[in-house]
């Protein structure tokens, strides 16, 4: 195969060979340049400088910053909605903290009022049933006097009754029709001395 200058492409190779063999540099090609001073480093920034003028000539740094300013105060805003909300949240908190301590109070109270209430209805009642008890003791007093009081009339009846009858049986006994005459007139001759 033959280069351009028309040699052989094995003696390049071979030039190249000696070069490397004698401690020489490695042949370095000369990169494409304009007017010998262009060259593509230079393109490179001068297409940079081109293109961040264009950026601040369509003032995209104030959109961007714009855009930034945006997004702050949009973060600015949700971070004082987050504020409003914390604070609603601890007045809730604080609201229901004390309704929870009222509450508390109440029940507390309630207690209290509920045991005064359960020992004055004790304390009612135990002299409700002493005096129950009195009043039924009264009563069964007055029952038992009173059944004492029929009992003892019935005896004394019984015992007036048994006492008349025995008199008649006596009288029966020992006085007689001629008994009796000479009583009646022994009583009316005591009566007409007394006149």
């Amino acid at each position: 195969m033959a280069n351009s200058h028309g040699a052989p492409a094995e003696g390049h190779e071979a030039g190249t060979a000696t070069t490397e063999a004698h401690g020489g540099a490695p042949a370095h090609h000369a990169e494409p340049a304009l007017f010998g001073v262009l060259d593509a480093t230079v393109w490179v920034s001068i297409a940079m400088l081109a293109f961040l003028a264009i950026l601040l000539w369509k003032k995209v740094p104030a959109l961007l910053t714009a855009g930034l300013d945006k997004q702050i105060a949009a973060i600015r805003q949700r971070l004082e909605e987050a504020r409003q909300l914390r604070a609603e949240a601890e007045a809730l908190r604080d609201e229901y903290a004390r309704k929870i301590a009222d509450v508390e109070n109440q029940t507390q109270a309630i207690v209290a009022h509920a045991e005064d209430e359960a020992k004055a209805l004790v304390a009612k009642a135990e002299a409700d049933a002493a005096e129950l008890v009195k009043r039924r003791t009264k009563m069964a007093e007055d029952k038992i006097a009173a059944a004492e009081r029929a009992a003892l009339a019935e005896v004394r009846a019984k015992a007036a009754d048994a006492a008349t009858q025995a008199a008649r049986a006596l009288i029966a006994d020992k006085h007689g029709a001629e008994a009796d005459k000479a009583l009646v007139d022994k009583t009316i001759a005591g009566i007409g001395r007394l006149n």
